[in-house]
């Protein structure tokens, strides 16, 4: 191959990824990290689980510079971790370079909104009402309260939300979704 090419393909690679790969939480890394630590209970399984994991960190962490880490840096949130603000927002004080009093504000926060990935929820709640019917109890961060009720009938259960009925599910069709998911 040509010498040129070679040192063309080098220098785009190097240039994609200085361009694309960001500081941040490294989300993916440490859910990989908390589910070694979850999976054995001492010290020396978790250390053998960390050898056989390398791959997977390496993975995990090619993931968070080159993906979520750049989600992070352009919405000011991460959409893993759902923390905000972004880590190259956050103040940490005695900087050796101080530079944002030298630019306009706009540039020192994220340009984009942060996704919004269902985290209007404050907490949820279940209740066993008789042994047919559930319920789900959710406050928001809005301060509204919502109630989801399953009520089994026959093969299916019926959903309403707040009193309105939303739909009826086949119990086959909650079982093939479960198999699925776990498959």
């Amino acid at each position: 191959m040509n010498i040129k090419k070679i040192k063309l393909a080098v220098v785009l690679a190097l240039g994609v990824t200085t361009l694309t790969g960001c500081m941040g939480q490294m989300g993916v890394s440490k859910l990989v990290a908390f589910g070694n630590l979850k999976a054995v209970d001492n010290r020396y399984g978790r250390a053998g689980l960390y050898v056989l994991l390398a791959p997977v960190y390496g993975v995990a962490a090619f993931a968070d510079l080159f993906v979520f880490n750049s989600i992070e840096f352009w919405t000011g949130k991460n959409i893993i971790t759902g923390k905000s603000p972004a880590v190259v927002d956050s103040d940490v004080g005695g900087a050796v370079f101080k530079v944002n009093d030298k630019i306009d504000a706009s540039m020192t926060k994220a340009p984009i909104a942060p996704l919004q990935v269902n985290n209007n929820v404050k907490s949820a709640s279940f209740e066993q009402i008789d042994e047919n019917t559930l319920e789900m109890h959710v406050a928001l961060l809005d301060g509204t309260q919502q109630v989801l009720r399953g009520e089994k009938a026959e093969d299916g259960i019926a959903f309403y939300l707040d009193g309105n009925y939303i739909t009826t599910v086949q119990v086959e069709e909650l079982e093939n979704y479960v198999a699925a998911s776990q498959a």
